[in-house]
């Protein structure tokens, strides 16, 4: 084995032929474990020559902590709304704080690496749902965490209302009185696309709308989950190559709209004259497009969620907090009616 590659709980588990919740215990000073197996995991241990992160001897200390907050992506207007709360909150706490991007393509993957290299004491998980193998890693570690826009039900958790921003969407153009509502999706299926489709779709059925599947577009751009400026500009070149466009396009998110809005400058069309256009997800730049957004609160739920995770530190026995964050419809110019 490289000297340089650090040795991971899993590596010491599969040494000593144990679950790694044993060894967890065996590192935690449990008396839930007998002699025979403590001794296979510490000669593991020594064999290997396992570093482990301190996380319950410094919990139990109440000593300052290492928060890392895990991302899919540091270059998206979204996730960065977020970490601007988890910043300004955290100068308030004895804590430090790294960063670490998973990468959108695998982010389980990507946060398993990063317990392994068992850098933090604490961790804030960004819309990654966690799988069973995560799952234990961070129950054995110790480690405590809390879930923004993923919900498990063993996690403090605030979860992001997508269906109900994908409804208020399709409601509010409908209201505004246009007839062919179309929809710039990202081209892979995530659960927070699947929401917003599913109640933008809801309700055009509510109100007795037609939902023509061809007025509903993607782009080409995998990069960032799909929810980029490419994609927003690619799909509108797809329905001017199609011939045919929707009065009104509600985007997956702010940033695909900017590359929505761009693309109709480049064809000569006029928004909202010709075609009104929303977002999702109010980032700063919206005001200033005249945009016409869904507002999740970013922000405010960087502020909570890491105010909940000191709560977890120094109340680690505390009951568990988990919510459904409602989006609110922010309405802007880009969506007038002017017809």
């Amino acid at each position: 084995m490289s000297k340089s590659k650090k040795v991971t709980i899993y590596e010491v588990a599969k040494r000593a032929e144990v679950a790694i919740s044993t060894v967890s215990r065996v590192l935690n000073g449990s008396e839930n474990v007998s002699k025979a197996t403590k001794e296979k995991v510490e000669k593991a241990i020594q064999e290997l020559n396992f570093r482990p992160q301190v996380s319950a001897r410094k919990l139990a200390s109440k000593e300052p902590q290492m928060l890392a907050i895990a991302v899919p992506s540091f270059t998206t207007p979204y996730f960065n709304e977020v970490l601007k709360g988890v910043k300004d909150e955290i100068k308030k706490m004895d804590l430090d704080i790294i960063m670490y991007n998973t990468g959108s393509k695998d982010p389980e993957e990507g946060v398993q690496n990063f317990f392994d290299r068992g850098t933090a004491d604490a961790v804030i998980l960004l819309s990654i749902n966690l799988s069973p193998k995560v799952h234990e890693l961070i129950q054995a570690t110790q480690t405590p965490a809390v879930l923004v826009n993923s919900s498990h039900p063993s996690y403090n958790y605030f979860m992001l209302n997508d269906y109900q921003g994908g409804y208020l969407a399709g409601e509010h153009l409908v209201k505004q009185g246009f007839q062919r509502l179309g929809m710039i999706t990202s081209i892979l299926e995530t659960s927070t696309s699947k929401e917003r489709i599913r109640g933008f779709k809801d309700a055009l059925k509510n109100y007795k709308m037609e939902i023509d599947k061809e007025l509903f577009m993607s782009g080409d751009t995998t990069k960032h989950g799909g929810y980029t400026e490419e994609a927003g500009f690619e799909a509108i070149y797809k329905y001017e190559k199609q011939g045919k466009f929707p009065d009104a396009i509600f985007c997956s998110n702010d940033t695909m709209a900017v590359g929505a809005l761009y693309a109709l400058s480049k064809l000569g069309m006029d928004v909202p004259e010709d075609i009104a256009v929303m977002g999702y997800d109010n980032i700063k730049l919206s005001k200033y497009l005249e945009l016409t957004t869904i507002d999740q609160k970013m922000y405010t739920i960087g502020v909570q969620a890491t105010k909940r995770l000191a709560e977890i530190i120094t109340k680690p026995d505390d009951q568990l907090y988990q919510t459904t964050i409602n989006p609110v419809l922010v309405q802007r110019g880009s969506t007038e009616n002017k017809k």
